[in-house]
């Protein structure tokens, strides 16, 4: 189509510490929260070495920061082509881990690792571009200052939202995050401003303007992440799928009776659905071929039979005195 596609990831993730033998706890590293600044900490160190190594690779780290929960940080790269933001994302895993070992912390990237506090997420920021650096999201004729090619990229990235997924959140654990109340969507709509929207439209137009996709998290192969990310959009462009209108308000707090008024329906709930998605998709077929789809979807139902015949510590706690 003679689009370029910029992707620009937020990386969120964990810090633990180490028991006596190096094995990772579910200790987080500190005790801080959104934005803290202080106290300075080995968390803090680990974060900020490693955004000067990336810094130093000329890979642009835009923001640094701890995230809502203990032991929770956050690396924000600028945006570049698709590919080399996919380079950068396994770049930045590495050097994140290694950092984390000469403090004797581990980094993990799992989306979920406990319960009841906020998982970690990327979002990721999307773009189109002509070859000479025009945004073709950007457009001085409306009022939201969205073109009508952004207008039916953000309709087919929802369209096809059930079908990609399972490879955005491609593992167990990753529905764990994607729970009502934590920042993370369980519902299919667009929005300016509402974080609990799936598809967001952040401030900022002309070069700046870009569509945020935030069921996506960091534990994923960002090269499949991105490549089904781009083929929906693409497909809504293809067959200028409007998206329905934007909805502001907390979509966790919606009846069934609201959910349906304003066309949201609900993301996959678990693995197992996701891959019931996916397996029937023609668009993600397309995109990764069949070899890798075949070859996803067989592997992906292995974990699933297998967390599925677990025993869990929930369930001797809750059942194994009254049952």
């Amino acid at each position: 189509m003679g689009y370029i596609f910029y992707t620009g990831p937020e990386y969120e993730f964990f810090l633990f510490e180490l028991d006596e033998r190096g094995k990772p706890t579910t200790t987080p590293s500190d005790s801080g929260r959104y934005f803290d600044l202080l106290p300075l900490d080995e968390g803090d160190l680990v974060r900020k070495k490693a955004t000067h190594h990336l810094n130093a690779l000329g890979y642009d780290v835009e923001a640094s920061h701890h995230e809502v929960a203990p032991g929770q940080h956050e690396l924000d790269l600028r945006y570049t082509d698709a590919l080399t933001s996919a380079d950068r994302v396994l770049t930045l895993k590495h050097g994140v881990k290694t950092v984390a070992l000469e403090h004797y912390l581990h980094a993990t990237f799992m989306p979920k690792p406990l319960h009841g506090i906020c998982g970690s997420g990327m979002h990721v920021h999307q773009s189109l571009m002509t070859p000479s650096g025009r945004n073709v999201f950007f457009s001085k004729k409306t009022k939201d200052g969205l073109s009508r090619i952004c207008k039916w990229f953000i309709g087919g990235t929802l369209r096809y939202a059930k079908e990609t997924c399972a490879i955005l959140a491609s593992w167990v654990n990753s529905y764990k995050r994607l729970v009502p109340g934590f920042e993370a969507p369980v519902h299919i709509s667009w929005a300016h401003r509402n974080r609990s929207a799936l598809v967001r439209v952040p401030p900022g137009r002309e070069i700046k303007t870009r569509v945020e996709m935030r069921n996506p998290d960091p534990s994923g192969n960002p090269y499949l992440q991105y490549a089904v990310m781009l083929a929906a959009g693409l497909k809504g462009i293809e067959d200028k799928i409007e998206p329905p209108d934007p909805v502001e308000r907390d979509i966790y707090k919606l009846s069934e009776a609201q959910l349906k008024q304003y066309q949201i329906s609900p993301l996959p709930g678990n693995l197992l659905e996701a891959l019931n998605e996916l397996e029937g998709s023609e668009l993600i077929t397309e995109t990764l071929g069949s070899h890798n789809s075949s070859h996803f979807l067989y592997i992906k139902r292995q974990e699933w039979e297998d967390y599925n015949s677990q025993v869990t510590g929930w369930e001797i706690d809750n059942f194994l005195s009254v049952l």
